[in-house]
């Protein structure tokens, strides 16, 4: 058995000691185990002051390569660290050789914790008798970062700090009687001399707190870059390890500390960068790229992260950390101006990212454009800004709609996520002026070719006419629209080039999507229906049937199933229809001289109109009485059925309509 007794400084003289990762955090110096530090110190102060020797029992670990780890002691070497650190600044600041050996206690692999313990070693620290706690003295230090205080080891070591001044401030030759006459010792244990297995030592120390994936991810960062001498030509204070404790984590800890969501914002932060730079780089390609990067968006906290951090990637990491921390600090993250529909931000897209909530693969694109055009322009122009914003905003809110109304966003999937990104990076060359570029330049990405083509058409106008700007924009704010503007300018006499449209008509046309469709209406809304009935009375062809955008059959009644619009986003799916398009067109600018009951009260039953529809079209109550919406018409139209609801198995309940 290894009976060899040491004081403190004999072990850290001979070892270094390093407070291994599976250890709980320190808590002799928490709050509620207060009795128990100053009982410790009270007992160690009694020894130096009577010259008594105490032993402190055993202290048993493991030895590797030098290095001691213990297993059980961590709680009293940590606070007799402390007590050393205070006699030597209190009696042997000037002797170096003293500070190098102290240097050799450390906690392995919580950062945080470790270089609090250098920095306190470093420290000029001077004890002043007569203050009252050393604590405010350390927070107050140039060193001390503020995100240190959200480190419950630093805040117990912080209270012990102030325990061990308020007992041993009028202690004298605190250091002589610890290292020289030995006064404070304990027995040391290897345990490997023992056989004991590396199973034990951990279950042992079960109770310890995992750390987090952040805390992980930042100590795999950090040894990755210093074995590929990423940063060697920088000085300390500039390197990532001392940036990521420091300023980067004091702007996170301002802004989304509550719930203890810091490590959560930067694992959100750094994913998110990832996952865009995966789409640009060249680190994976193919399907391992999709496949990683729908792996990062479900879940960032995955231990992959750091194989796919390159150089190139590293760079990009730290230098947005720099560039909204910048902005964080001066309040200048430029707004958004403008309707972003279903992908407003809960404040900005910084603060979307950072909290991780309801964050889709748009969200991501979205603040993948802002943060390039950041990196591009170190001088922002709002305006400039918020065109750029729109046009990928427009991209993004490209939608696969279906006869049934679903709107499900382009950007729904790894594959379009990457296909999205490498287009919004293709475009981001001509960010500072993104209209001016669009309307010189071809675009080779094939995401979105037709929304770019439309984006490309309002370029044109805008560059060439500037005072439609405004108007180009009301247009493509249009809830119903969203940034699809090539309907509205059809109706305004577009045909292949922009100097065919009629900007007179175009703003009368703004104002009735203004009017009649700037809000998503509820099935059984009254205006609804009179949009219903009043496309009813278009004709197109000879035919009064925008309802032929969606068929199906009903076998109860042996009739064609048709419905007439059962929801309000159905509206833009016949707009990209080439037959029913042109119905809506025609009500569009029926619109822009008359309104709904104009176009009802007026309207005149024509000698191929069936009965029934112009029943419809004139008895408001008969529509507004079919919840919804769907109608069925026999071979020979002579009647129709207002059913009683999607798939009625039978006519019962159905109203016969002739």
């Amino acid at each position: 058995m290894n009976k060899d007794i040491l004081s403190f400084f004999e072990l850290v003289s001979e070892y270094s000691v390093q407070i291994p990762i599976i250890q709980r955090d320190y808590a002799q110096g928490r709050e509620r185990n207060s009795t128990i530090c100053e009982n410790f110190l009270t007992a160690i102060k009694n020894s130096l002051i009577n010259n008594n020797a105490i032993n402190l029992d055993f202290i048993y670990g493991n030895l590797i390569n030098e290095c001691f780890l213990p297993l059980d002691g961590q709680q009293r070497l940590t606070t007799l660290f402390l007590l050393h650190w205070y006699a030597f600044c209190k009696e042997q600041s000037n002797d170096e050789s003293i500070r190098s050996i102290l240097k050799k206690f450390s906690y392995e692999t919580r950062l945080s914790s470790r270089r609090f313990c250098e920095a306190l070693v470093n420290s000029d620290i001077v004890i002043d008798s007569n203050a009252d706690k050393l604590s405010e003295q350390i927070h107050d230090s140039r060193w001390f970062f503020i995100s240190w205080k959200n480190d419950s080891t630093i805040r117990a070591m912080l209270r012990t700090i102030d325990c061990i001044h308020a007992n041993f401030k009028n202690v004298e030759n605190i250091w002589d009687s610890l290292v020289v006459k030995r006064n404070v010792v304990f027995h040391l244990l290897i345990l490997e001399d023992f056989g004991l297995s590396d199973d034990l030592y951990i279950k042992m120390n079960a109770r310890g707190r995992l750390l987090t994936p952040f805390e992980n991810l930042k100590a795999e960062i950090e040894d990755k870059v210093e074995r590929n001498h990423w940063e060697d030509s920088k000085n300390e204070f500039d390197k990532f390890s001392h940036k990521i404790d420091g300023c980067w984590t004091h702007y996170l800890w301002k802004n989304y500390r509550k719930n203890n969501s810091v490590d959560n914002a930067h694992m959100n932060f750094i994913s998110t960068l990832l996952m865009t730079k995966l789409s640009t780089g060249q680190i994976v390609k193919g399907l391992e790229r999709i496949q990683l990067i729908q792996k990062l968006n479900d879940d960032n906290t995955c231990r992959e992260i750091i194989e796919y951090i390159d150089k190139d990637t590293f760079d990009y990491i730290c230098s947005s950390y720099e560039l909204y921390c910048r902005l964080l600090e001066t309040n200048a993250i430029p707004q958004l101006t403008f309707s972003m529909w279903r992908h407003s931000p809960e404040k900005n897209l910084l603060h979307q990212i950072m909290i991780g909530s309801n964050t889709s693969y748009s969200h991501k694109v979205l603040f993948f454009a802002q943060t390039e055009y950041l990196h591009r322009n170190p001088t922002i122009d709002q305006e400039k800004f918020c065109d750029w914003m729109r046009v990928v905003r427009n991209i993004v809110s490209r939608a696969d709609l279906t006869p049934e109304g679903k709107r499900a966003d382009i950007v729904r999937r790894p594959e379009s996520f990457n296909g999205a990104i490498n287009l919004v990076y293709e475009l981001a060359a001509g960010c500072d002026d993104i209209y001016n570029y669009l309307r010189n330049n071809a675009v080779s990405s094939a995401f979105t070719r037709d929304q770019m083509k439309e984006e490309r058409i309002k370029a044109k106008i805008i560059v060439d006419t500037p005072q439609y700007k405004e108007l180009i924009h009301k247009v493509e704010d249009n809830e119903l629209l969203r940034g699809h503007v090539i309907f509205a300018l059809e109706c305004a006499n577009y045909r292949n080039s922009v100097s065919d449209i009629d900007f007179e008509l175009l703003e009368k046309i703004q104002n009735v999507f203004n009017t009649y469709f700037n809000k998503e209406l509820d099935n059984s809304n009254v205006e609804f229906d009179k949009l219903r009935r009043a496309l009813l009375t278009i004709e197109v062809d000879g035919k009064y049937q925008f309802y032929n955008y969606w068929w199906s059959y009903w076998y109860a009644g042996n009739a064609e199933k048709r419905k007439l619009l059962s929801v309000y986003r159905e509206i833009e799916y016949i707009i990209g229809k080439a037959d029913s398009c042109k119905y809506f067109r025609k009500l569009v600018l029926l619109l822009v001289e008359q309104s709904y009951d104009d176009i009802l009260n007026g309207f005149v039953k024509p000698d191929n109109m069936e009965n029934w529809q112009y029943r419809l079209i004139k008895e408001e109550r008969l529509l507004f009485g079919c919840d919804k919406k769907y109608i069925a018409i026999p071979d020979d139209r002579s009647y129709c059925y207002l059913l009683k609801g999607i798939r009625p198995a039978t006519i019962e309940g159905s109203v016969k309509i002739s």
